[in-house]
């Protein structure tokens, strides 16, 4: 009877250390970037808007949410308890100005983050601007620290986000009627679309959290509308999607990588258009009938 209760006992302590490791230090990650993360499942997500910048394509300004947010996700590992320097890794998008590149690479590389991507999401933007993607692995709070530090050498704003002064939200019951609910956020509409496969990365799940979702955006401009957005997408899908969004009059901007190790490998294919938001709408529903969705 001894036996059983000390191997119960050891059982217990393991399982409570196990849990302990393997468990996020959510409050120790927001006090390090000074404001509240949204956390879904085991993935701790915030974003910086670059409320700073005042971007346009052609005479569109370009809102924070609709291309211009810089974001943090950091996962926690499933197997966290076997090695505790590796406990989680984060990803994620910095929206930056050309002259900020070099020195966040340069930040990046001291710190051993790794640089997975560097493109543009637009085109024919002013001021120009760069997306950057990274990856790094460690403790949770020492990533938030490290990245917090690499957002401190551009001109990011890293309090609170200021909240929208439009009085009265835009009616997109017709692109909803097409597209679903979505969010609506101040004069936006955002999507996110799940692919139906699994995509890993360095042998771990990259939920669509993380960004592994189709995303599109909508910004009301007067009675018509921006979008913008990407496309997630596998190797024979890519011109399908092309065929789709061309042949409606929306605009193929970039198509690259996010990730370096991810399976299967993955294609984001960007796009922008803009006029009537019902138009919009049916078009990229044509291309989205093109890719593997999770219904």
């Amino acid at each position: 009877m001894k036996h059983l209760l000390l191997l119960a006992i050891i059982v217990f302590v393991h399982y409570q250390i196990a849990f302990t490791q393997n468990t996020f230090d959510v409050a120790g990650i927001e006090k390090v970037f000074g404001k509240k993360g949204t956390v879904q499942n085991n993935v701790f997500k915030i974003t910086f808007p670059r409320s700073d910048l005042l971007v346009k394509v052609g005479n569109v300004p370009i809102e924070p949410g609709l291309a211009l947010t810089s974001w943090v996700a950091i996962m926690k590992f499933d197997n966290a308890v076997m090695n505790m320097n590796d406990s989680s890794m984060m990803m994620g998008d910095l929206v930056l100005l050309d002259a900020e590149v070099a020195s966040v690479v340069s930040q990046l590389v001291s710190l051993g983050l790794e640089v997975t991507a560097i493109h543009n999401h637009l085109l024919g933007e002013t001021p120009a601007v760069k997306y950057l993607h990274y990856y790094g692995k460690g403790e949770a709070v020492k990533l938030a620290e490290e990245i917090k530090s690499v957002l401190a050498v551009t001109a990011t704003p890293l309090g609170a986000s200021s909240v929208s002064n439009q009085s009265a939200a835009p009616d997109w019951s017709k692109v909803q009627s097409i597209l679903g609910a979505g969010k609506q956020n101040g004069d936006l509409l955002q999507y996110g679309f799940p692919r139906n496969e699994k995509t890993m990365d360095h042998g771990m799940e990259v939920p669509p959290f993380m960004g592994t979702a189709t995303a599109i955006n909508f910004q009301m401009n007067g009675k018509n509308a921006a979008t913008a957005g990407d496309f997630v997408l596998l190797a024979d899908e890519v011109n399908d999607v092309v065929k789709a969004l061309t042949e409606s009059g929306i605009s193929v901007t970039a198509l690259h990588n996010h990730m370096l190790f991810d399976e299967p490998r993955l294609f984001m294919l960007h796009f922008w258009g803009a006029g009537d938001p019902e138009q919009l709408a049916r078009a990229l529903k044509a291309a989205l009938d093109k890719i593997n969705l999770k219904k």
